[in-house]
């Protein structure tokens, strides 16, 4: 065989190889997508919210006919800025575990998140999506995919702090903590009567107060009094080692007709940590563990 068509010999084998090649990828097809186990979606009780204000966040999944959970999934979801980059996040366990949903069955519930005092203002993305805490697999949902099963279900425009209602912790108050491990939690443990001075919106609001009593001060659940001039707004037991988190009306009455308003926390019993344990040097009197209190008219 000649120089040349060997050449040629070799260069329609290559072609009809090629082409089998090609053919015989054509014939693959491509897995079937796992079909959508169940629909997500969010409403928010504000589309703006300034830094550090209190935001309600209903989650609802509207589950698939045809989809059974054989686990319990927690929901993750990311909160990302105009560059898409991951501010913060609310991921949590829905109240109703996932491996009790049933075909076509609606979940819905509300959470009230504050919105963390993040050095960033303008608009921003909220993507939800489950997973499984045991292998981190998240799993197919219906909706818009930014990518790796997290789907875009809200938009939320984030304001400057400035845009609340002005505070000032007066007497009653101890100095601010933070957590050792995470810097946006903090904390202000009261005295027996905290003191908390507020620019007056005269008309209805919101006194959003979240505490916890890590210790147990005494048997019964300690008492606490929530009062705003002569007016007593609610008066509660807060029981040890729980945290919850009260939102108590205020009417434009109970502010009064005063540019500024003031709010006392009460406490029927204080406690001091070295008086309870020898080792420690803490003299401080402590009341309640407060984590956020504050006022809303919007």
């Amino acid at each position: 065989m000649s120089e040349s068509r060997f050449r040629g010999s070799v260069a329609l084998g290559a072609a009809a190889l090629f082409a089998a090649l090609a053919g015989g990828a054509g014939c693959r097809r491509a897995a079937p997508a796992a079909p959508p186990m169940a629909t997500p979606s969010v409403k928010l009780s504000h589309d703006k919210a300034p830094l550090g204000s209190p935001l309600d966040i209903t989650y609802r999944f509207e589950v698939a006919t045809d989809a059974h959970f054989d686990q319990d999934y927690t929901a993750f979801v990311h909160v990302l800025d105009a560059d898409s980059e991951l501010m913060w996040n609310d991921d949590h366990v829905p109240p109703i575990p996932s491996s009790q949903w049933k075909p076509g069955q609606v979940i819905e519930y509300t959470r009230t998140i504050f919105v963390p005092i993040y050095p960033y203002v303008g608009d921003a993305t909220i993507q939800l999506g489950l997973y499984s805490p045991a292998t981190q697999k998240r799993i197919p949902l219906a909706g818009e995919d930014s990518g790796q099963r997290g789907y875009k279900v809200g938009r939320l425009t984030l304001q400057p702090q400035t845009e609340n209602i002005f505070a000032s912790f007066e007497s009653g108050w101890n100095t601010p903590e933070v957590a050792d491990r995470n810097a946006m939690i903090q904390w202000q443990w009261t005295k027996k009567d905290a003191t908390m001075k507020f620019r007056n919106p005269k008309k209805d609001g919101a006194f959003y107060l979240d505490i916890d009593q890590p210790e147990a001060v005494s048997p019964d659940p300690q008492q606490v009094l929530v009062t705003v001039g002569k007016e007593t707004l609610e008066a509660f037991a807060l029981p040890a080692r729980k945290r919850i988190l009260k939102k108590i009306p205020m009417t434009a009455a109970q502010l009064g007709t005063a540019d500024l308003a003031e709010l006392h926390i009460v406490v029927d019993k204080t406690f001091t940590p070295s008086a309870r344990d020898p080792k420690s040097t803490d003299t401080r009197e402590l009341g309640i563990r407060v984590y956020h209190a504050f006022v809303d008219a919007r």
